[in-house]
Order: C-alpha cells, then structure tokens, then sequence
C-alpha cells in the first residue's frame, strides 16, 4: 500500500510499504478513506520528536471503512464505517475505567522507554514515535487499528468524511481545552494559537457558556477564521497581549487561559521566544514555552490555565510564584479522546457545529510531502489539510 513515511527532519516520502493484518483478535484492519494533517505531526516533521525511526508511517487523524476484523471482536463488522481516536485504548485497565483512555496502561508495548522519559507512560499513539508504541499511522491506504472494539466509533448515515474525521483528534482535543476551564456561564476565555485546536477551542468554549474569547495568533487567515466564529482578535506581533487583555478584563485578567501552541512557538512573540529557540538548538532545553508563560500572567487570580499545546520535556522558567500566590490552576491532558465522542458526535448530528469549517486544502495522498511543506510554513493560507488516500 501506499502510505506518508517519515526519514529525517523535513523528510516526508509518500512510498510503498507492506499491508497491515491482523495481529490480535480484538484488531480491525480499515481502509482509510479520509486521513489529515495534524499540527502535532509538524512537531514530528521538525525533528523534535525522540525514537522516530526512518520508514515510520505517520498520521493520527484517520477515518474509513472496516474491511476485515479479528475474531474476539464482536463491536465492528466489515462494512462499518468509522473514526479512529488517536488514543489507543484497551477500555479494561484502571484508567480506561475511569475515562482517562489517554493514560491506558495496556496499549504501549514500549512504555517502559516512557517511563524513563516522563516517569509513567500515557497510552499507545498512532503515528507517534516508538516510546509511545512504534504504531503505524493512518495517513495510508490501510490501518491497523488495535483494540478496535473500544476505540473506533461507528459514523451515522448522512454525515460526510469532513464532517467527523476531526472527531479523531482535533475537535475532542479543542473541546476539551474548553471544558478544563470550568466554565459557568459568561466568562472570558483567551486562546493562544488559531491553528485548527485552537479554532475548536474557540468553538467549543462559545458552546460551553463563554461570553468572549479574546484569540491571539498572527496568521492573517487564522485570525480571520478565529474572527468569524465572534472571537476577539488580537495579533501578537502588533499589540502587547498582556495589556490589550489588561484592557478588555478592565484589569482583571482572562478567566481562563488555554495554550493551543505548544512547544513551537514563533519568535516574533518575544525576547523570552528568542532564546528559547537558541537554548533548544545548542541542547540547553526541550521546549520553548514563551505562550505557556504568558498565559500564566494573563489569567485572573483563582483562574484555570489549560494545556493542550504539546510539550515533550522539561521547560524553564516558568513563574510559578506567580501561579502558586495567585490561586490558579492548571489542567492538562493528551486528549482521551474517547471519553469525548458520543457527546460531539450528537453535536455534529444536531447540527450544533460542523467541523469541516477549518479544511482548507484537501488533496490525494501522494501530494502528502509537499503539503506537509506547505502547512508547515503556513503557505497559501492553509490551515487544515486532508488528505484521500
């Protein structure tokens, strides 16, 4: 089958690679019929991901069609047409229990090299470096999907690949950037980052009870997508963003504060971004957390600071004096995803929301490389890239 290999830093080759089978009974084998590009997937493309290895198919974001399941599965039947969460989940362990399928204790058959890393191993993930499963990802013509009779939900008649396929991922993910913030009725809500989490982020909070989500990014496109969904805008290169939300909250700050960017973040933020970036290209740190640290600063006393911007190690200088002494709090996760389904895809069903708004190019499998190129640079105002295998 064809399929989107990485081979290095910036070396993404759409080749040949063999077919996946069935490995256990509880395993599905899909035919991918719609897959995307994630933002997370760039942080693979830069390099910044540990135990890749060269040949790794990438992709976390993956709908299709079942074409054959393992015998001990009794959800999927061939024909059945699905989402996979990016979360590999067994739905038995202690936190699969509880929800936290992100945190499944069974689906990493390479944990132990988590452990070492970040002291507990989270789940198994498609797509995303070998500390974390070694699984093949979903931007292929086929896709082994694991313990498919707990991850995969079945799509309803009448809605469109575009309309779910972010129900793998980015949609949940921006969801619950939201729902960390607790929100009552009324609030205000910045968001950091108007790629597409950050676009379901806004979204969603409007839909949890937020009164106004003030978006900051610097992408024309981005911001002008953020805009059209009633955030406020404000653009990071052009005013000072801890003033202009000072303005807005009458002094006060935002209620809550959600960091959709993450590791990468541009430098033209700040002088603090500046030397993140050096200190990570002369191997004196593992993240460039200038959005993280703004976000602290610009939540109210007693507000919620949420996470969903990927980080993969240790980050400096973080005013924590300022968290501990002015109340906040701090909510993160990789997403579980599946705890979030039933409820988004009613959503989408009712008509709530239709997640297709962030597509901006959608293009054949092959073109994959060049368009990882494309949405990497932020190039011909793309946001949201799926791909048709």
């Amino acid at each position: 089958m064809k399929a989107l290999a990485w081979h290095g830093k910036a070396d993404i080759r759409c080749e040949t690679v063999p077919d996946p089978t069935i490995q256990d009974g509880r395993d599905a084998i899909i035919k991918v019929t719609a897959c995307a590009i994630c933002g997370s997937d760039l942080h693979i493309y830069g390099g910044l991901i540990p135990s890749m290895e060269s040949g790794d198919v990438l992709g976390h974001e993956t709908m299709g069609e079942v074409v054959e399941v393992g015998r001990d599965n009794s959800k999927l039947k061939v024909g059945d047409r699905v989402v996979v969460p990016f979360t590999i989940a067994c739905g038995e362990c202690f936190f699969c229990k509880r929800g936290f399928y992100s945190a499944c204790e069974r689906s990493n058959p390479n944990k132990q090299q988590a452990e070492k890393f970040w002291g507990h191993s989270p789940s198994g993930l498609f797509g995303y470096s070998h500390m974390l499963g070694g699984f093949a990802g979903g931007q292929a013509e086929y896709l082994r999907v694991p313990f498919a009779d707990v991850g995969p939900i079945k799509v309803p008649a009448g809605l469109t690949d575009e309309q779910v396929l972010f129900l793998s991922d980015i949609f949940p993910t921006g969801f619950m950037a939201a729902d960390f913030c607790n929100l009552k009725g009324g609030e205000t809500v910045a968001v950091w980052g108007c790629g597409p989490v950050g676009q379901f982020a806004i979204k969603s909070a409007f839909m949890l009870g937020a009164e106004r989500v003030i978006a900051i990014d610097t992408v024309p496109e981005r911001m002008a997508m953020a805009r059209t969904s009633g955030a406020i805008v404000v653009d990071f290169k052009s005013e000072d963003v801890y003033e202009r939300i000072q303005d807005l909250t009458d002094g006060r700050g935002a209620d809550a504060c959600i960091d959709a960017v993450g590791t990468e973040v541009d430098t033209g933020s700040g002088t603090d971004a500046v030397v993140d970036r050096i200190k990570v290209a002369t191997f004196l740190g593992t993240d460039r957390p200038h959005v993280l640290r703004q976000a602290i600063h610009c939540c109210r006393n007693f507000g919620t600071v949420s996470i969903v911007g990927v980080y993969g190690g240790f980050v400096d200088k973080i005013p924590m004096g300022s968290a501990i002494n002015r109340g906040l709090t701090f909510r993160m996760a990789q997403t579980p995803v599946q705890h979030y389904l039933p409820q988004l895809m009613k959503r989408i069903q009712e008509g709530e929301i239709d997640p297709s708004f962030v597509i901006t190019h959608q293009a054949p499998l092959e073109q994959g490389p060049e368009l990882y190129k494309t949405f990497r640079n932020k190039e011909d105002g793309c946001i949201k890239v799926v791909l048709r295998p």
